[in-house]
C-alpha cells in the first residue's frame, strides 16, 4: 500500500548552481522509477549551515519532494542517491 511521504535533499551544487534543475530531475527520475507518485516539489534554495561540514562547504541547495510510494521502495532510492556526490543530505518521513 503506497503511503504518502516528504523528502528533503541537500544538493553540493557549490559553484554549479545552474546544475539545480538537472539534479531535481535526476532525483525525480529515481523516485518515479521506484514507483513513487509525485506531489510536489518546492526548490527551497541556497542555505547557509550552521557550521561547515567536513569537505568545508557553508552551504547547500535545499529541494522537498512531496509524493506517494511503497515502503519498500524508499530504501532502493536512498541506497542509490547515496552514490550520487552531490547529494549530500537526504532525509525521508511519512506524512
Amino acid at each position: 500500500m503506497k503511503r504518502k511521504y516528504e523528502g528533503v535533499y541537500v544538493l553540493n551544487m557549490q559553484g554549479q548552481e545552474e546544475g539545480v534543475e538537472e539534479m531535481v530531475g535526476n532525483i525525480t527520475k529515481e523516485l518515479e522509477s521506484s514507483g513513487a507518485t509525485l506531489d510536489q516539489i518546492d526548490r527551497l534554495g541556497r542555505k547557509e549551515f550552521a557550521h561547515a561540514n567536513h569537505a568545508k562547504q557553508n552551504h547547500g541547495f535545499y529541494v522537498q519532494f512531496q509524493f506517494e510510494a511503497e515502503p519498500s521502495a524508499i530504501d532502493g532510492v536512498e541506497a542509490r542517491l547515496k552514490l550520487n556526490e552531490q547529494v549530500m543530505l537526504q532525509h525521508y518521513r511519512r506524512i
